[in-house]
């Protein structure tokens, strides 16, 4: 079945019925398209999504048929990270009088269709995405209702036409390695995060480069892979002061997985920094309550997420930023949990 435009019909906009004659679907297809709900292929709706964005349907500047709401998608909303974004974007948006809902998710590269449907049916003036990513069929879904959306701090590689403000991992991965290379550390070990998520990648790039750049070889042994949890600290760190030369620093991809670490070495009997130079990476409030204060490097969280809203907000309004991606810079904080190396004895290695 096919159908051609109406003559007379303003260029690229289409009305639901003539959407459902070209995609050769019932009308009421094309409704539980546009609001996001179950009982339609993936390929129908894929072909459905293409062809709103395509024809532009209902897409029109944010006024009455857009909620005064920023709605924002985050992946593992409880973590320290997710907990101090959140309330920089609610503060800001507040400022700029708009509200803010905050979704869940636990499946950072693709969220649940009931978080899409409700998106679709509260109509907000934009969505930020912590930490997460969409699939294709999602964006496209934004993109037809004029709904602009923002990734902070995303998961994996964004793509050009996505906004996203991230941090200067790389650097600030390298900063932290350089810092226990000063400090007399040659045998240094990280704890890095899964091998699908951009800043796991571009920390351990960072590590390795700093290493490289010393000449001091990259152990594999030394590198061990986990999510940003304490618990993936305290098991890949005892991991790592278990090997038979074990490490004299480690350098762990987040401030959680350091504490992680902070736990593996209490339980062997392992000093910090006397006997080991820990540093993390974020400058979490738990950081400095630690015992010893953690060193580590500051992630810019509060004005990353302010930087989400603004570009945001400016997307409304049909301003499009100067970039398609920002990373903020990073800086080292150093704190009680490194020293000098120490000298190396057999009882020190006995795990």
């Amino acid at each position: 079945m096919s159908a051609e435009m109406p003559q007379g019909e303003p260029e690229g906009r289409a009305t639901l019925a003539e959407l459902a004659a070209l995609a050769d679907v019932s009308i009421s297809t094309v409704s539980k398209v546009l609001n996001g709900r179950a009982g339609v292929s993936e390929e129908t709706r894929a072909r459905i999504e293409a062809l709103l964005n395509d024809r532009q349907y209902n897409r029109r500047s944010p006024g009455p048929n857009h909620a005064p709401l920023i709605e924002v998608l985050c992946f593992e909303i409880a973590s320290s990270w997710a907990t101090e974004a959140i309330a920089a974007i609610d503060r800001l948006a507040r400022e700029r009088g708009v509200a803010m809902v905050v979704s869940g998710t636990n499946d950072r590269q693709k969220p649940d269709l009931d978080w899409i449907a409700g998106v679709l049916n509260r109509r907000p003036v934009g969505v930020i995405l912590v930490v997460c990513n969409l699939p294709d069929v999602q964006k496209r879904q934004l993109r037809s209702r004029n709904i602009p959306f923002v990734m902070l701090d995303p998961a994996g590689q964004p793509t050009p036409d996505v906004p996203s403000i991230g941090s200067a991992d790389w650097s600030g991965a390298y900063a932290a390695t350089q810092h226990l290379i000063e400090l007399g550390h040659r045998d240094i070990g990280i704890v890095t995060g899964p091998e699908d998520m951009m800043i796991a990648t571009a920390r351990l790039s960072g590590f390795r480069a700093a290493l490289e750049s010393a000449r001091i070889p990259v152990r594999p042994e030394y590198i061990r892979r986990g999510e940003f949890h304490h618990s993936d600290g305290l098991t890949e760190g005892r991991a790592l002061l278990s090997l038979p030369t074990r490490p004299t620093a480690i350098f762990a991809s987040s401030d959680v997985q350091a504490l992680g670490v902070y736990e593996a070495a209490r339980a062997l009997g392992v000093a910090i920094p006397s006997e080991l130079s820990v540093v993390g990476f974020d400058d979490l409030k738990i950081a400095r309550w630690a015992g010893p204060a953690l060193t580590t490097i500051r992630v810019p969280i509060v004005e990353m997420a302010e930087q989400a809203v603004h570009v945001l907000l400016d997307l409304t309004q049909n301003r499009a930023p100067a970039f398609s991606r920002v990373e903020m810079a990073t800086t080292l904080v150093v704190r009680d949990s490194t020293d000098v190396a120490p000298r190396r004895t057999t009882e020190m290695f006995r795990a």
